[in-house]
Parts: structure tokens; C-alpha cells; sequence
């Protein structure tokens, strides 16, 4: 019998990331209006262009629009297995771009970019990677850019 512990092999340790690489992270997540309606009350957003359906249908966008933090945190939440799955900590997010709308029933796929990876001057158990995040609608068009600073350990010493 064969026992594969997901721990092991969940998230990167510093020394597996390197500069210029590009992470397709996979699966995709379809918003559906459940989905968007319940993160619209979870977060208290009550803008009538989320909410209010015959609003929404008298603006340019004639429907209702997925609250733009959603898909945001579907690109964190699709990046943790590859990312930050071994992640001390989160340190910052920057430069969040909601490129283009995203409508119930569109897909968010997302990919990740290293920046940098640079080692800890203070801790030697440890180290700094910096990403950029991209979603993509179904349409492979963007709707969402950002970039965050996350710190991860280095592999343990045997």
C-alpha cells in the first residue's frame, strides 16, 4: 500500500521558485449568482449595480456585475496550492487591477509570474517571493492583475 501525504507536496519551498516562471494553476471556478449574491451580503457591498437587477439592466453593462473582489479572491484562493501553500505569511498586496468586468457564469482561470525571490538578511530560514497574479475570463480575456509579496520558508534541513 502506497500512502501520499498532501502535506508534503502542497505549496513550494523557496528554493522552488525561480524568476520568470510562469505557474497555470488549475481548475478554473465558474461565478454563479448564488456565488456572487452571498459575497455581495458577506462583505456588505450594497451597490445597486450587484444587487438590483433592473438597475443594473438600465446601465451600459445591462445585467448585474460580480462584485470585483470576487474574482480577486478567486485568483488568491486558485494560487495557494502552488504559491503560498507553505506560506509563513502573506506580507502585502499592491497594484490591484480590475482590468475588465466579470458577469455570473464567467470562469476565472488564473496564472502566477515570479518577479523575484531574494533570501532573508535576517532569517536564513527563509525568504521573500514576489508574484504577479493574472485572471482570465473563459474568453482568455484579462479581468484581474495584482501583485503581492509572500514569505516563504526554505526547505528544511535534513
Amino acid at each position: 500500500m502506497t500512502v501520499i501525504d498532501k502535506r508534503e507536496t502542497y505549496g513550494r519551498y523557496l528554493e522552488e521558485f525561480q524568476a520568470g516562471d510562469i505557474i497555470k494553476h488549475w481548475p478554473g471556478r465558474t461565478i454563479t449568482e448564488f456565488d456572487d449574491t452571498l459575497f455581495a451580503l458577506i462583505t456588505q457591498n450594497q451597490h445597486p449595480l450587484h444587487i438590483d437587477a433592473h438597475y443594473a439592466s438600465q446601465t451600459q453593462f445591462k445585467q448585474r456585475l460580480v462584485v470585483g473582489y470576487l474574482p480577486f479572491c478567486i485568483a488568491v484562493g486558485q494560487s495557494v496550492a502552488d504559491i503560498s501553500g507553505k506560506a509563513i505569511a502573506n506580507l502585502e498586496y499592491e497594484k490591484v487591477e480590475h482590468v475588465r468586468p466579470c458577469f455570473h457564469g464567467d470562469t476565472i482561470y488564473s496564472e502566477t509570474e515570479i518577479l523575484d525571490v531574494k533570501e532573508s538578511r535576517s532569517k536564513p530560514d527563509r525568504g521573500i517571493v514576489y508574484v504577479e497574479t493574472r485572471g482570465y475570463n473563459q474568453k482568455g480575456e484579462l479581468v484581474v492583475r495584482f501583485r503581492r509579496r509572500v514569505l516563504i520558508p526554505k526547505r528544511p534541513q535534513s
